[in-house]
């Protein structure tokens, strides 16, 4: 049987959703998994460039666990898996151990969220909806859209022509387009923004000069870990964050298709955690399901997981490759900040949606206050020190309205008469 049927002839018209199990025609399809990739590769350019980890290596298990997360999730779940902003702190701090012992870090998260995945796969949505409601679920997703809003105003600021130039095309074709202007206006829109920069020379001397000697083909930077126990428990908090994440990003996709995906949640977490084992035994950093790809999903209203597996099967090539990851890295900084100012808002507002949709009371105080410090502290990157590691807004964030809110709705239920 075949992964994916063909919608009609192939072609989209205006209005229309893909869905899944769906594709259109190839180059079609190839059209949006190239979007898809130029929506994850700056951040997960970004996680090895700042904890010192390889970047051919990070690219290759980011395309190989996102392969396997849509094999295990039986390709009902659009998603792609990139490196995960998650992982930073905790290999950031564990830097001076050496590159073994962050790998031994990242291996033992992954392991950790197998077994997670494991249980809620085995007791089933129950465990999801006591641990994880609507409230909870709505509050990770705007989580996990606003934290990252600096990562697009930062850059935005620092070449606004571009940034203004990319970001207007995008809503442009998103919001006047039609046929492929529409569903691929973050393609455009980027294009656009970096053959401009590359006009007008906003793209740094040395990445050209990269581009240049770079080799066009290369084998990934293997690396082996060692699991240390200390290095270990600098880890521990990235698990709760990167589960949060994966029920966060299955709600979104299943807001956005319109499908019940609580089912395939236990599988999610278990690819996931599984992509992030195979990254620290080979040398990348860890995964996650990317709120970029999300954003494009939301945008494009093209939910086939044929576009995420073509990504994915590029990135695994790109690995290979010195010369694309080079050219890639060309991609001028405003162009990035332009794209995902448009994407991350997105993303917010899906857990809005999530909110609206599931009827969620924000008169409850358990809601309305552990919701809102959550997000004050997510999405103003609260960023405080336990011990040697330094944990930012989404772990804080995350950590309190995963472990709060379900105590102070038991608190407020054991004191109501």
């Amino acid at each position: 049987m075949a992964l994916w049927t063909v919608r009609g002839d192939g072609r989209i018209s205006d209005g229309d959703a893909v869905a899944a199990q769906e594709r259109l025609s190839w180059p079609l399809t190839v059209g949006f998994g190239v979007q898809h990739l130029v929506a994850m590769i700056s951040a997960t350019l970004l996680v090895p460039a700042v904890t010192g980890l390889p970047v051919s290596t990070t690219l290759l298990f980011s395309g190989v666990g996102t392969l396997l997360f849509l094999l295990l999730t039986r390709n009902r779940v659009p998603s792609y898996l990139g490196a995960s902003f998650a992982f930073i702190a905790p290999l950031v701090a564990a830097r001076e151990e050496g590159t073994a012992a962050q790998l031994g870090g990242v291996l033992s998260a992954g392991l950790l969220v197998i077994v997670v995945g494991i249980a809620v796969k085995a007791l089933g949505v129950r465990l999801i909806d006591s641990v994880m409601p609507p409230v909870v679920s709505g509050a990770v997703v705007i989580l996990i859209g606003l934290n990252l809003s600096h990562s697009a105003t930062e850059p935005f600021s620092e070449q606004p022509l571009l940034a203004a130039v990319t970001m207007g095309l995008i809503l442009l074709g998103g919001i006047l387009g039609r046929g492929l202007v529409f569903r691929l206006s973050v393609l455009f829109g980027v294009l656009v923004g970096w053959g401009l920069g590359g006009l007008l020379g906003f793209i740094a001397d040395e990445r050209v000069q990269s581009l240049r000697t770079a080799a066009w083909v290369g084998l990934p930077d293997f690396r082996m870990p060692e699991v240390r126990p200390s290095v270990t428990l600098m880890f521990l908090p990235v698990v709760i964050v990167l589960v949060a994440e994966n029920v966060g990003h299955v709600k979104a996709v299943a807001t956005l298709t319109g499908r019940d995906l609580d089912g395939s949640i236990g599988d999610s977490i278990i690819a996931n955690g599984l992509s992030t084992l195979l990254a620290g035994l080979g040398g990348g950093s860890g995964t996650t399901t990317y709120s970029e790809n999300i954003g494009v999903m939301a945008v494009t209203k093209v939910y086939s997981t044929a576009a995420c597996a073509f990504a994915a099967c590029g990135v695994v090539l790109l690995a290979f490759s010195p010369k694309f990851t080079a050219a890639l890295a060309t991609i001028p900084p405003g162009v990035l900040g332009g794209a995902t100012l448009v994407l991350y808002g997105l993303i917010g507002l899906i857990g809005v949606r999530i909110w609206m949709d599931n009827k969620v009371d924000l008169t409850n105080p358990a809601n309305a206050m552990v919701g809102g410090a959550a997000l004050v502290a997510g999405v103003g990157d609260l960023t405080m020190k336990l011990g040697d590691m330094e944990l930012g807004g989404l772990v804080w964030g995350s950590l309190l309205i995963v472990i709060l809110h379900p105590v102070m709705r038991w608190l407020r239920a054991a004191r109501t008469p």
